[in-house]
């Protein structure tokens, strides 16, 4: 089973119950707070690629800041623009195993690289 990178928010519950889910079933697992390191535009865009999952998926839409961007959910470029300059509007937790990534919403879905 490859490493997972969790990218983690410990103020979040659900981004804790998917590091305490992982942590459980014995997965090596390294976390990154990605408010105190943000994913840079490669990261992101690999990360992206891995998602398994639609693009709008990985965007907190309903926060005010991204309202205030009056961007589109669904355009790869505004969403990576507006991810580089606001991370907090990164959907969390996401596993990464460096061939898919899953947001865990709900937490149980990390699991799922556990399992392929």
């Amino acid at each position: 089973m490859p490493p997972i990178t969790l990218l983690h928010n410990p103020r979040c519950s659900k981004s804790r119950q998917a590091l305490a889910l992982l942590e459980e079933r014995g997965a090596s697992v390294t976390v990154r707070r990605y408010l105190e390191a943000p994913l840079d535009e490669a990261e992101l865009r690999g990360l992206i690629e891995r998602l398994d999952a639609p693009l709008t998926a990985l965007v907190r839409t309903k926060e005010a800041e991204w309202k205030a961007l009056e961007a589109d959910a669904g355009d790869l470029e505004q969403v990576v623009a507006a991810l580089l300059a606001h991370p907090r509007l990164l959907e969390r937790p996401i596993a990464d195993d460096g061939r898919r990534a899953v947001i865990g919403r709900p937490p149980e879905q990390v699991l799922d690289l556990l399992n392929a």
